[in-house]
């Protein structure tokens, strides 16, 4: 059964679709004891212990809300996650070249500068010691438009946020919202650029590298391995998803 574009939980109006929920749990041995095709908090804690007991198709574990996104829909249901094939463009060229920076450090670790970490910022026009997860998206889409001999579509400028706004404002072409992603998570591609908003001006950005039923296998500078805010260097890590509370969306190019 295909994920329905919303997130479905308590007071959901469609009976039938609640029904069709219930007899999907009861295939794994979860059964209920609220009125047929209602969903309410005792059906909510079933849909929680599913939660608790299951992971989304990446593996991770998921969050135990007692509400049904594509995450939670697509283990329960077993949703065949398809393959992504991005058409070549801009942004999987920079992704390409994203990856190839993986593992580059600050040096000294903390500093939010290093030899390479530096020319990352400069790339933005910002001098060492300034946070650099966005300066280390220019970079890429620089280098690879260098590289492929396309013109450079991406925003120079080191925040996040001043970059969602900056490509918003031409259109939204090249702009995928949560909304969106989260309605239809094959909408997210390799290549694309998440935007997460922090509040105050402050964000964090990276790079999809795979999205599987809205579980985001990213590329990131400026980033922890502990999930902190001020991060270390470039990793690739898998912790994001399409319902992240933070996230504006994705710039597409």
């Amino acid at each position: 059964m295909l994920y329905p574009g919303r997130v479905v939980k308590v007071g959901e109006s469609d009976g039938a679709l609640v029904q069709a929920i219930a007899q999907e749990l009861r295939q794994w041995n979860y059964t209920s004891s609220s009125p047929v095709g209602v969903f309410d908090k005792a059906f909510a804690s079933v849909v929680s212990l599913f939660q608790a007991q299951h992971s989304d198709q990446a593996g991770r574990p998921l969050k135990i809300d007692g509400k049904l996104g594509p995450l939670t829909w697509g283990a329960l249901f077993r949703v065949p996650v398809p393959v992504a094939v991005p058409p070549a463009g801009p942004g999987v060229a920079a992704l390409d070249v994203a990856i190839a920076e993986i593992g580059t450090m600050e040096d000294p670790l903390g500093s939010n500068s290093g030899p390479r970490v530096n020319q990352y910022l400069a790339a933005a026009g910002l001098p060492p010691g300034n946070f650099w997860c966005m300066s280390f998206v220019v970079f890429c889409f620089r280098e690879a438009s260098a590289r492929e001999g396309f013109p450079n579509p991406f925003p120079r400028t080191g925040g996040c946020v001043d970059a969602w706004n900056r490509v918003s404002s031409t259109g939204s072409a090249h702009i995928l919202t949560r909304a969106k992603a989260a309605a239809n998570p094959a909408l997210v591609q390799p290549g694309m650029v998440f935007i997460l908003d922090f509040g105050g001006g402050h964000g964090h950005t990276g790079f999809v590298r795979s999205s599987t039923g809205g579980a985001l296998r990213t590329v990131e500078g400026n980033a922890d391995p502990q999930g902190g805010s001020n991060g270390l260097g470039v990793l690739e890590l898998n912790r994001r998803s399409v319902m992240d509370k933070a996230l504006k969306g994705f710039i597409t190019f």
